[in-house]
């Protein structure tokens, strides 16, 4: 899997699913912009709020995945926490295997990880009882922000990819 940002129709491959599911009032969205992707918006702590996040559309990664040892990506943050979330068909529709990083906001900085630094959750609970990632049951990929801190948000992202 090797996701990059060249192409601006790849925008319309990612869709938001914030906390307004729940009553809050967080915003978010995914836009290409000068070949870099770039999750965006604001995180709102009202009516019980507190998350945004993007997801791209489901996709069978099972041919690029089966065999990689984790995911890279290359980003450029603004000093808060995000997760990448990856999506499986051994997990129910709630739940994702998520790993935590927090980027750089001064340069662009590469991240690796392996399929053992995620771990599995259901609305930001930890799933003691999850099997272990399994890649060729990845379906999607997204990100989050639910740092608990009120403002505006930017992730850049140059690319993602297997390993």
């Amino acid at each position: 899997m090797t996701l990059t940002f060249n192409d601006p129709s790849e925008q319309q491959r990612w869709y938001a699913v914030d906390d307004g599911v729940m009553g809050g009032q967080s915003r978010s969205q995914f836009s290409v912009v000068d070949g870099e992707g770039r999750f965006h918006g604001e995180v709102s702590l009202e009516n019980g709020g507190g998350f945004a996040s993007v997801r791209r559309e489901p996709h069978d990664f099972e041919s690029t995945l089966a065999d990689a040892r984790g995911i890279t990506l290359t980003v450029r943050g603004d000093g808060r926490t995000y997760q990448l979330r990856l999506k499986s068909n051994s997990l129910g529709d709630a739940s994702a295997y998520r790993v935590k990083f927090t980027p750089a906001q001064d340069s662009w900085e590469t991240f690796y990880f392996s399929w053992e630094a995620f771990e599995a959750v259901r609305r930001g609970k930890r799933l003691t009882d999850a099997p272990p990632i399994a890649p060729a049951d990845i379906t999607q990929v997204g990100f989050l922000i639910a740092d608990r801190t009120a403002g505006s948000f930017c992730l850049r992202l140059q690319y993602m990819q297997s390993l």
